[in-house]
C-alpha cells in the first residue's frame, strides 16, 4: 500500500473535479514503481501521462455527437473496449484497465481500495521514433518493414468477420458523409475554397450513383469486416512485428469498413507527408497478398472522400483553439482538399 505521497487530497469530498483527477496525475509519486518524471498530453478527447515506460490514458467527461464519455459507466465501458480492440493489433501494448480510486477525504490513488471515480488505459511506452509518420520524415524507411507491415494488416484483415451490411446501406453512408461533409466544408467562416469542395463533392456523389455496382460487389465479397478505424502514420510502430495503436473504440460503425477504403487512407496520409510511394507499395502488398483486386476508379473515391473527411476534422480544429493554431489547420485542410481534388479528377 502506498504512502502517503500516493495521494491528492481533492477540495470536494463527492465528485472529483477533472483539474484534481489532472493535477494528481502529473505527479510522478502517483504512479507505481520508481517513476522519475511526468509529461501530460493533451488531446482533443483525453489526457495522456507519459512515464518512462507506461502511458496512461484519461478520457476526458465529454460528449459530441458521435461520442459520449460524460458518465463514469460509459468512461469505464470505452476504456475496455480500448483495451480489447487495440490488442488485436497491438497485444503486449495495451496492459490494463485501471481505476482511479478516491478515499473518504478525497484523496487519490491508483487502484486499491476506495471508491472508483475514474479509469485509465495503462500502456507500455513505444519510441516516436518507431512510428512510420517519423521515419517518413526522417526518410528513414527500409523496404523490409513495409513489407512486415503490409503482411500484418493482410492477415488482419483476412482474419477479420465480414459485417452483414445491404449494398443500398453501404451507398446511402457514403452519400450521407458527403453531404456532411461539403456542407461544414463550405461554411463561411472556415474560408476554405468553397469552389473545390463543390467541385469534388459533386463528382463524388455522380461516382455513388454511377459506378453503384463497384459498391455493391465490395458487398457480394462481404469485404466489410470491424477494422481499425484510423489507420494512421502515426499510430502504426514499424519493425520485425509491427504494431498499429489508436483503434477508434468510441463508436463502431468508424470501424465497419471496406479494408480497401482503410489501407487507401493509410496511402492518402502517406502522400500528404510527402511519402506516396510507401503508401502506395502498402497498398500494393495488400492487395497482392489477400487476392483483392480493387477498381482504380474505387481506390480514388476513397481517397478522395477520405480526405474530405480529413479536411473537416482540420478544419473544426479551429473551434477549439481559435485564432492560436489557426493558420496550421487552415493549411493542412487545403492540404487534403487538394487531395481530393487530385483523386476526384480520376472518377
Amino acid at each position: 500500500m502506498p504512502g502517503a505521497e500516493g495521494f491528492q487530497r481533492s477540495a470536494l469530498k463527492g465528485e472529483i473535479p477533472l483539474a484534481a483527477k489532472i493535477e494528481f496525475l502529473r505527479r510522478p509519486e502517483s504512479y507505481p514503481g520508481r517513476v522519475k518524471s511526468v509529461k501530460a498530453v493533451e488531446t482533443h478527447i483525453s489526457w495522456v501521462f507519459l512515464t518512462e515506460n507506461h502511458a496512461y490514458k484519461l478520457k476526458k467527461p465529454v460528449q459530441y455527437p458521435i461520442l459520449d464519455f460524460a458518465s463514469l459507466e460509459s468512461r469505464r465501458r470505452n476504456s475496455l473496449a480500448e483495451l480489447r480492440l487495440n490488442r488485436r493489433l497491438a497485444p503486449d501494448v495495451y496492459l490494463a484497465v485501471v481505476p482511479l480510486k478516491s478515499d473518504l477525504e478525497g484523496r487519490l490513488r491508483l487502484g486499491g481500495r476506495g471508491r472508483t471515480v475514474d479509469w485509465l488505459v495503462k500502456m507500455r511506452r513505444l519510441p516516436k521514433d518507431r512510428t512510420l509518420e517519423d521515419r517518413i520524415r526522417r526518410h528513414n524507411l527500409r523496404r523490409e518493414d513495409l513489407a512486415s507491415l503490409a503482411r500484418m494488416l493482410a492477415g488482419f484483415y483476412r482474419g477479420a468477420i465480414p459485417v452483414a451490411m445491404t449494398a443500398p446501406s453501404y451507398r446511402r453512408r457514403y452519400a450521407a458523409r458527403i453531404r456532411a461533409n461539403r456542407n461544414e466544408l463550405t461554411r463561411r467562416r472556415w474560408r476554405l475554397p468553397a469552389d473545390i469542395v463543390r467541385r469534388v463533392t459533386t463528382a463524388q456523389i455522380a461516382f455513388l450513383a454511377g459506378y453503384a455496382d463497384l459498391f455493391d460487389e465490395r458487398i457480394r465479397a462481404k469485404r466489410i469486416v470491424e477494422g481499425h478505424g484510423d489507420l494512421r502514420p502515426e499510430h502504426i510502430y514499424l519493425g520485425a512485428r509491427p504494431l498499429v495503436l489508436d483503434s477508434l473504440e468510441f463508436n463502431r460503425a468508424f470501424r465497419v469498413v471496406d479494408p480497401a477504403d482503410e489501407v487507401s487512407f493509410l496511402a492518402l496520409e502517406c502522400e500528404r507527408l510527402g511519402a506516396r510511394r510507401p503508401g502506395e507499395y502498402i497498398l500494393g502488398r495488400y492487395e497482392k497478398l489477400t487476392g483483392d483486386r480493387i477498381p482504380a476508379k474505387l481506390l480514388a473515391f476513397y481517397k478522395s472522400e477520405r480526405a474530405c473527411v480529413r479536411a473537416k476534422i482540420a478544419i473544426l480544429h479551429l473551434a477549439e483553439t481559435g485564432a492560436r493554431g489557426a493558420a496550421k489547420w487552415r493549411r493542412r485542410a487545403i492540404r487534403y482538399l487538394k487531395l481530393a481534388e487530385k483523386y476526384a479528377r480520376g472518377l
